[in-house]
């Protein structure tokens, strides 16, 4: 494996990736794994409902769920959509929209109270969405937020994002600018930061894995949990991509190619662990 990058801020203690399983071998029971989904366990597709998980993704987690405290989903996507994907898996939490909804190991989804009385704004805004941005542009509707993505037609960059800010300061709503994707979002104060900020207090060590500009705010938050505790172990790792690549590899530890890429790294990682 490749020895870890140092991000900025710098890991108090520079680790190859070897290093860093075998110490994290040693309080395994004690460290959450955190995953991003799109782009980092499962590749990005031009059809937002026809990503799939990498090849050798479920076998890892299904692997390493048992040897350590929790493996945790935080993603974009809604729960339900997530469940699809990982609800076969025992000890895996899911968490949707950047932390609007969530659920613990198969049970209920449970969705931020004050998030609730924005459907009703979400749904219309994806019916204009639809039918004022040009053809091309993909509107995909999450019941609490509504991605707008031009992948399919770059060209509309510029377009959909004006679109897409003229109607959140609109409406007070809030932007999420990703992976040529723009989301709007209610004013709700909930990011994947926040959500690992609360979910590592009283741990041993948690990984974050993840590609986009949103997934900077966990590294934040593992960053600020080692700061507050020198025998934290937080382990910060970027999953390489054309878009938005550059900026999270300079916030992270480690550098994956690829979900393929990472599929295999956590293969490797199961034979350290167990």
């Amino acid at each position: 494996m490749p020895p870890l990058n140092l991000g900025n801020p710098q890991p108090k203690i520079p680790l190859n990736a070897d290093l860093a399983w075998r110490t994290t071998a040693d309080r395994a029971a004690e460290t959450i794994l955190f995953f991003d989904f799109d782009g980092t366990l499962a590749p990005v597709a031009d059809d937002p409902t026809q990503v799939q998980p990498a090849p050798k993704v479920l076998a890892a987690l299904e692997a390493l769920a048992p040897v350590v405290r929790r493996i945790a989903i935080v993603s974009a996507r809604p729960v339900e959509f997530l469940r699809e994907h990982f609800g076969g898996l025992t000890g895996v939490d899911l968490y949707g929209l950047y932390g609007l909804e969530h659920s613990h190991s198969g049970g209920d989804t449970v969705t931020e109270p004050a998030a609730l009385p924005w459907v009703p704004t979400m749904a219309e805004l994806a019916d204009q969405a639809r039918a004022e941005l040009p053809p091309g542009a993909l509107v995909e509707y999450k019941r609490l937020s509504v991605a707008l993505h031009w992948r399919t037609a770059p060209q509309l960059a510029a377009a959909v994002e004006k679109w897409g800010h003229a109607q959140a300061e609109r409406l007070g709503l809030r932007v999420q600018v990703g992976r040529m994707v723009l989301e709007v979002k209610p004013p709700v104060d909930r990011d994947k930061g926040m959500v690992i900020g609360e979910l590592v207090q009283g741990v041993g060590g948690a990984w974050y894995f993840g590609d986009d500009v949103s997934d900077i705010k966990a590294f934040a938050a593992l960053r600020a949990r080692a700061a507050a505790d020198p025998q934290f172990l937080g382990v910060c790792v970027a999953v390489a991509n054309p878009e938005t690549g550059h900026e999270v590899a300079e916030a992270a530890d480690l550098t994956i190619d690829s979900p393929a890429a990472l599929g295999d790294f956590l293969t490797t990682a199961v034979h350290h662990l167990t």
